[in-house]
């Protein structure tokens, strides 16, 4: 015991003695140190001043506008999901594709052509058409509400996007990938670009005090009936309808990829709706936005019920795709008034949409239009009801011009793309022979499948 005693001093004078001369050694160093970083600190605090208020909340309103753009442009990924899973396997390549290729093609047409035409400038205030080619290197003072044009174009690239995908599951199954490359490039390019600037950038339609907040025409109603355009004149998928005109049961190939999809494409929506407050800094940005956000929610789940109960009381049974699509029109119902309705009317938008989109459904199939994933009743029907909506219940907004402006923005788009279709229908681009469709798209125009199994 002593013997280990005796160790335990020995060890702790060891442990002294090193410390002590470690500390001196320090004590040491330490003012040559100090002296230089005094030194320093007065040349590093001129470098880099402290950032103003100004400074600040140019940076909140650029940053978050920039994470909202991601957030939409996210929600490539859902619309993939959501109409590969309502589709056959055997197309699953095809949409896929066509859903990457109208991102990239669509931001490239908006950077050369789109945004010019979309925001021509103060001279053409009130007009129906203008053209300036915008300076995206621009300079910009840093203050509040100020947007870099970079991150302007970015969050408007990613509506553009949007309205051209949604076409892309109304025309499934049956459109040859080169008619689609053609109507991306028209929609994209002109006539997206065109009736956007009716409103948002500065047209007639803004003059008339039209209101559209985030899209529920100017995005979702636009391509929703441009996709109704396309599904007329494409025709019915080969056996979606009986000889006696009654359709044929078609489900999806994976509801889980559609189920994914949709709740990607909610997340997407936060960016979509909060985000075209295009500014956040300060208290009333902040009111606005979260209220938006609120009212987004409110609007989904409202419509999912009524989905679900509005199938459910139409067939014996609920519907998961219906429940799922009233998601989505609960979105595009809100997506317009979102910032001047109340919580308990954001509720009744999104309900009357769930319905709606029901309803639709139904209506297509006994005029046997085949839209395979309800592109048109969930974009263009409750893209609709949005911009109606929003003369009923927003505060302050005019019933009858939210009328003439919706019937106006959505038959500019179907028209003209009736027109586009049947050109593309007319040199032989718009749909795949019989044989190709029977055995699908995927190895027909890709030569891929994007499973390891038969397709069929």
């Amino acid at each position: 015991m002593k013997r280990w005693v005796a160790f335990g001093l020995f060890f702790a004078a060891l442990l002294s003695l090193t410390i002590g001369t470690g500390t001196e050694a320090l004590a040491q160093d330490t003012p040559p140190v100090a002296e230089a970083a005094a030194a320093e600190a007065p040349a590093e605090a001129a470098e880099a001043p402290p950032l103003t208020t100004a400074e600040l909340a140019y940076s909140i309103d650029n940053l978050l506008l920039f994470l909202s753009a991601v957030l939409v442009i996210f929600m490539q990924a859902g619309f993939s999901l959501v109409e590969s899973g309502l589709n056959s396997a055997k197309n699953t390549v095809n949409i896929l594709f066509k859903n990457a290729i109208d991102f990239c093609l669509g931001v490239i047409l908006f950077y050369f052509i789109g945004y010019a035409l979309m925001y021509p400038g103060d001279a053409f205030e009130g007009k129906y058409f203008g053209y300036k080619q915008p300076d995206f290197q621009a300079t910009v003072t840093a203050e509040p509400g100020t947007l870099n044009p970079q991150v302007d174009f970015l969050f408007q690239a990613a509506f553009c996007a949007t309205t051209a995908t949604i076409v892309s599951g109304a025309v499934a199954g049956r459109m040859k990938f080169v008619g689609y490359l053609a109507y991306t490039f028209i929609i994209t390019g002109f006539i997206y670009p065109i009736s956007g600037m009716w409103k948002w950038g500065g047209g007639w339609l803004n003059a008339m005090e039209f209101h559209d907040f985030a899209g529920s025409i100017l995005v979702h109603a636009v391509g929703g009936f441009a996709g109704l355009a396309g599904a007329i004149v494409l025709g019915p998928r080969i056996g979606r309808y009986t000889a006696e005109g009654k359709p044929v049961p078609w489900p999806g190939h994976n509801l889980v990829y559609a189920s994914l999809g949709v709740f990607i494409l909610l997340i997407g929506w936060y960016g979509f709706n909060p985000g075209s407050q295009l500014a956040f800094a300060g208290a009333d940005n902040t009111t606005a936005v979260v209220k938006i956000a609120t009212n987004t929610t409110l609007a989904a789940c409202a419509g999912g019920v009524i989905g679900m109960a509005t199938s459910w009381g139409m067939f014996g049974k609920p519907d998961l795709t219906l429940c799922l699509n009233g998601i989505l029109a609960g979105l595009v119902g809100i997506t317009a008034n979102c910032d001047c309705v109340t919580n308990s009317e954001a509720l009744i938008i999104g309900a009357v949409a769930g319905a709606l989109c029901v309803l639709a459904v139904v209506a297509l199939d006994k005029l046997k239009i085949d839209d395979p994933v309800g592109a048109f009743p969930v974009h263009g029907v409750c893209g609709l009801w949005g911009g109606i909506a929003t003369g009923i219940f927003g505060d302050g907004k005019n019933l009858t011009t939210q009328v003439i402006g919706s019937v106006a923005c959505i038959a500019w788009a179907f028209i003209a793309m009736m027109i586009v279709f049947f050109v593309l229908k007319a040199i032989g681009i718009l749909r795949v022979p019989a044989e190709e469709e029977i055995e699908g798209l995927d190895m027909v125009e890709h030569g891929q499948m994007a499973y390891g199994l038969d397709p069929k």
